[in-house]
């Protein structure tokens, strides 16, 4: 069985993202037993420069888009419809503030090392698009840290510090000069980027091209 390794440039702040993942799972389901993929959680923050209180989040998308009230809350509704469809939880989406994220890159780079890195990235969308939390807020880390068998302590305190400050700078910068302008990013074996949330026919036509290529070197 060929091996695709795929690196997903995502934000937990971004719902595209949430949705791509589920996506990439329908894939995945798809072409079990055909592809083995190893996925590997990159960082990309939406909002690198947002102050620690956030902004709500339809204010900040009107300014960021430069659009009116009504059709940035009819483009998220449009959103939410779509991550409904596919199971996701985003009930709490039209309350959420526009947070800045490193803190949360950073807890989950720590969960990287403790291979539950995936869990909790899950655990934040929910927290952030289904109950409107601040994804970056040290007891809300805590909290889904216990929640998916990490230590909730050492979540917090890495969120309370500037741990993994270097490691997450590092992979931001690698793969926005690997062409990764918006999220999500999926980078297969490093050399292909498929932008965006791409249907799952999509990721498996791109997934089988990949390993193809592979059994043919």
């Amino acid at each position: 069985m060929q091996k695709v390794r795929i690196d997903l440039v995502s934000d937990v702040a971004c719902p595209w993202c949430a949705i791509g993942y589920r996506r990439l799972e329908q894939a995945l389901e798809i072409l079990e037993g055909e592809i083995d993929v190893e996925l590997f959680w990159q960082p990309f923050e939406l909002n690198p420069d947002m102050p620690p209180e956030g902004e709500p989040i339809l204010e900040h998308l009107c300014r960021k888009y430069g659009k009116d009230a009504a059709s940035m809350a009819q483009s998220q509704r449009e959103i939410m419809a779509v991550a409904e469809e596919l199971g996701l939880n985003f009930r709490g989406a039209q309350e959420r503030r526009a947070n800045n994220t490193f803190a949360a890159h950073r807890v989950l780079a720590w969960a990287a090392t403790q291979n539950l890195e995936t869990p909790l990235q899950l655990a934040l969308f929910d927290a952030y698009f289904g109950e409107a939390k601040n994804p970056s807020d040290p007891e809300v880390l805590r909290e889904k840290a216990i929640e998916v068998g990490l230590d909730g302590g050492v979540a917090e305190a890495i969120a309370r510090s500037d741990q993994y400050a270097d490691e997450v700078r590092a992979a931001e910068q690698h793969f926005m000069e690997a062409g990764v302008s918006a999220v999500p990013g999926f980078i297969l074996d490093g050399r292909y980027l498929i932008p965006g949330a791409q249907p799952a026919d999509v990721l498996v036509d791109a997934l089988r091209q990949v390993a193809e290529e592979n059994a043919s070197r």
